[in-house]
């Protein structure tokens, strides 16, 4: 991933991304550089368009984050009401029972 990452670094400052400019970063990053993965990058991204691909992978990373927290607040919402209705069946259960006594 730290060479993706180094890709879009460069983007994002509107540097050539390149073999020089890759190894730089990771080297700064202290990462152990692998040349041929560099070259691999630099050839993949040749006719790719960064920024629509930053674009549509974060378009596609904001609902599949925001998945698992209306989930939690389902599932929260659903134990409220089970605790509810607890508490409901709970006193008309006291509330027959004081019937019994008095009836």
């Amino acid at each position: 991933m730290e060479y993706i990452y180094a890709a879009m670094i460069l983007h994002t400052t509107e540097q050539d991304i390149n073999e020089e400019n890759v190894t730089k970063i990771l080297e700064a990053a202290g990462a152990d550089v692998d040349e041929s993965r560099v070259k691999a990058l630099i050839a993949a991204l040749e006719d790719v368009d960064i920024e629509e691909a930053m674009e549509t992978t974060a378009m596609a990373a904001a609902p599949a984050a925001a998945a698992p927290a209306a989930e939690a607040a389902a599932e929260e919402e659903e134990e409220e009401e089970e605790e509810e209705e607890d508490e409901e069946q709970a006193a008309a259960a006291a509330t027959a029972g004081l019937g019994a006594l008095f009836g």
